[in-house]
């Protein structure tokens, strides 16, 4: 596997697509059934397999990822070889982005010396989408870019 498996709750959410993925092989629901029982390894390897294609197909189009965690937010913008970044960091210890009142404040105090600010850009090591997954995997998750957008465009002016 390249990437990771699906959670059960994504499999019931892409139903439709996995039965057409299943079709594709000429495997209709008896035929899908008698595979998990009598040659489950089989069953394994297609959900493994369909889990990459759905994975390589989000991270194809992934553009904007944002990891929060107490005192940093991480905002990520992908290109075909390389990410641009924006990192955020609280000065003051107590204040935590994981709430609503950390974000608040976040708000108020966007451009005090209370917020240490960096941007960087980092050419991909490895293959593009492995690296947006290794991001994912480390707690970042898609986002429209909407905070990327407006923080960069304050520093770009």
């Amino acid at each position: 596997m390249k990437y990771s498996r699906l959670t059960k709750e994504q499999f019931e959410e892409l139903h439709p697509e996995f039965t057409n993925f299943l079709a594709t092989q000429s495997i209709d629901k008896a035929e899908w059934d008698k595979i998990k029982v009598e040659k489950p390894e089989v069953a394994e390897q297609e959900l493994d397999v369909f889990s990459d294609l759905i994975w390589e197909g989000v991270l194809a189009k992934a553009e904007y990822l944002e990891h929060f965690s107490k005192n940093h937010i991480f905002l990520f913008q992908t290109f075909d070889t390389h990410v641009q970044s924006i990192v955020l960091k609280s000065l003051v210890p107590d204040v935590d982005f994981l709430t609503k009142e950390g974000l608040q404040w976040l708000s108020d105090n966007m451009f005090t010396e209370t917020i240490e600010m960096k941007v960087g850009k980092k050419v991909f090591t490895e293959e593009r989408n492995s690296s947006i997954f290794s991001l994912i995997q480390q707690g970042a998750f898609l986002s429209d870019g909407q905070l990327f957008k407006q923080i960069n465009s304050i520093i770009e002016s």
